[in-house]
């Protein structure tokens, strides 16, 4: 799959598209948090996205509802998966020392991600 990369301005927009599924230019503005962008600043993210092929849309009349092209879990999945291989020489192992020993993370939450692994293990 090729990588994705988003800028924050378009991670903000994602994050909209990825809650409502489905929504109209109008939405889009109402849903976006204090300082609403122009929406000609949100319909150029839009056509960015669009030929990033990250986002289409359906046009009804004069009006068009957008959705997100590709899954958040996917996104998410890239994303770690890239900064693996940018910090940790592809190294999960590397990570998984460097994330149990650098988080704070507390004797429960280390237990359940053990529990975890062990599934994973299992399966």
């Amino acid at each position: 799959m090729k990588e994705i990369k988003l800028t924050g301005s378009e991670k903000i927009l994602m994050e909209i598209l990825w809650e409502k599924e489905k929504i109209f230019m109008k939405e889009i503005l109402e849903s976006y948090p204090e300082p609403k962008p122009a929406p000609t600043t949100v319909a150029t993210l839009l056509k960015r996205m669009q030929n990033k092929n990250l986002v289409g849309f359906t046009l009804y009349g004069n009006s068009r509802e957008y959705y997100p092209k590709v899954a958040k879990g996917e996104y998410f999945k890239e994303e770690m998966t890239s900064m693996i291989d940018r910090f940790f020489n592809s190294s999960v192992t590397q990570f998984a020392s460097f994330f149990t020993s650098n988080s704070k993370l507390t004797q429960k939450e280390l237990k359940e991600l053990r529990d975890i692994i062990d599934q994973q293990i299992k399966e």
